[in-house]
């Protein structure tokens, strides 16, 4: 299960993995350390708060990884995270995951005029272990699209690969199960449940503020658990859904604008297809 908390330094929010002591930002590359809860006196769960490239905080981890060179910029009005997972040599290999958003971030540069810098494209391809697409880090990722936004900002979410499903025990979906998008480590991490996708980057969305987001997976139509579904025939007729949970929780924005995009509903599959190049 993962922890959350916030940068020692930028105060960002990030997710700290299982059996992890330490947790590099993303964003600023400050290093956050975290007390061991067997050792800890009280019931407070994280330790103090140390300032970053403080002797104290060189703990070796796995998870200590920060990119090259400075981070996107927070403030941009407009940026993106692109999400291809090609889940290569496995038996859930799929042949059109990486030229998906090698096409999406074309669109949104040259069409769309994002900064290029300010798009963070996760893929088995790259060579930074921060810019592949384990849980850790597209949890990562995502948090940096909301942090800091402000009125004004276009932010996307693309994510080409596996999507699947799993019993709800939480209560708050009408069909019974919760929506999930596979990382590469989905079968020793898990997988990224609607939930949390709808924690880090719907809900804290400000007024002024608009995020679309394309899903390109199996069972993803209300992978981002928004509260009213829009359902739309090829004759263009369409009717509304209103998915709010019966328990009466929230889980629309804090004012801003969402809009999900999903390939399929949320009993349907989808499949490579060759047709198109």
């Amino acid at each position: 299960m993962y922890k959350s908390l916030n940068c020692s330094n930028c105060s960002g929010p990030q997710q700290l993995p299982p059996g992890a002591n330490s947790s590099c930002c993303a964003i600023c590359q400050a290093t956050t350390v975290v007390a061991d809860p067997r050792a800890a006196s009280s019931s407070s769960q994280y330790d103090h708060v140390h300032p970053p490239n403080h002797p104290s905080l060189v703990v070796p981890s796995p998870y200590n990884h920060a990119p090259p060179g400075p981070p996107p910029a927070v403030h941009g009005t407009k940026r993106a995270v692109i999400c291809g997972v090609s889940y290569k040599n496995t038996k859930n290999e799929l042949e059109g995951s990486i030229n998906d958003v090698i096409c999406m971030k074309f669109l949104l540069v040259k069409r769309f005029n994002f900064p290029e810098s300010s798009i963070i494209m996760l893929t088995e391809e790259e060579t930074d272990p921060c810019r592949r697409p384990t849980k850790s880090n597209m949890i990562l990722a995502l948090s940096w699209l909301v942090q800091g936004c402000q009125p004004g900002d276009s932010l996307v979410f693309h994510f080409s690969g596996h999507g699947s499903q799993q019993k709800d025990y939480d209560g708050d979906e009408l069909d019974g199960y919760d929506e999930t998008l596979c990382p590469t480590d989905f079968e020793t991490q898990g997988m990224l449940v609607d939930d949390e996708i709808n924690a880090v980057i719907v809900k804290p969305l400000p007024h002024g503020v608009k995020l679309h987001a394309i899903i390109d997976a199996c069972h993803s139509g209300t992978v981002l658990d928004l509260p009213f579904l829009c359902r739309m025939d090829r004759d263009g007729k369409y009717v509304w859904e209103d998915h709010r949970p019966r328990t009466g929780e929230w889980k629309g924005t804090s004012g801003g604008e969402v809009f999900s995009f999903s390939s399929c509903d949320d009993d349907q599959t989808a499949a490579d297809t060759p047709v198109l190049p």
